[in-house]
């Protein structure tokens, strides 16, 4: 299998407290997904719940052709306002681990997402991914980074 391999990261003008609050909601996960994904969460959360190691979340989600599939992840590990892994345990992807880091700077948060997945199906996998599934979670994390900015401000115009 291979394996790709993404950084992204963005500094907001918010407390560590407000942006661990926001991203490690489940529920917010819809507010920074494109429409077009059909994303939508079918666990049920109480909003006061921390996410917790062996948090498992379910979801429904279409993001190529329209194809409605199922997708389940695990919360593996949690340092509460510092960083929180999520892995696919089916769905997709052969292989999901994504990593969400969250660090305190001067006037707000700087936070990091490092993503490692593969695709199932060998050298169809591969092709797959150059022709289509690499620019679709590009367009993703660019999609939610615009998002996230205008939910939660920019760091660039608070300085």
């Amino acid at each position: 299998m291979k394996s790709y391999h993404l950084t992204f990261k963005q500094c907001f003008p918010i407390s560590l407290a407000a942006a661990w609050d926001f991203f490690s909601s489940p529920n917010n996960l819809v507010k920074i997904t494109p429409d077009d994904m059909a994303f939508k969460v079918t666990s049920a959360f109480d909003p006061q719940q921390q996410m917790y190691p062996g948090m498992i979340i379910t979801y429904k989600v279409s993001p190529i052709l329209g194809i409605n599939l199922n997708w389940m992840t695990e919360i593996t590990q949690v340092e509460h306002e510092k960083y929180f892994i999520d892995e696919q345990r089916f769905g997709p992807f052969q292989f999901w681990h994504h990593q969400h880091h969250f660090k305190a700077i001067p006037n707000g948060v700087e936070m990091t997402d490092i993503l490692t997945y593969g695709l199932p199906m060998g050298i169809l996998g591969q092709m797959a991914h150059g022709l289509m599934v690499g620019n679709k979670i590009k367009s993703i994390f660019d999609f939610r980074e615009k998002k996230t900015i205008e939910l939660l401000g920019n760091y660039a115009n608070k300085l």
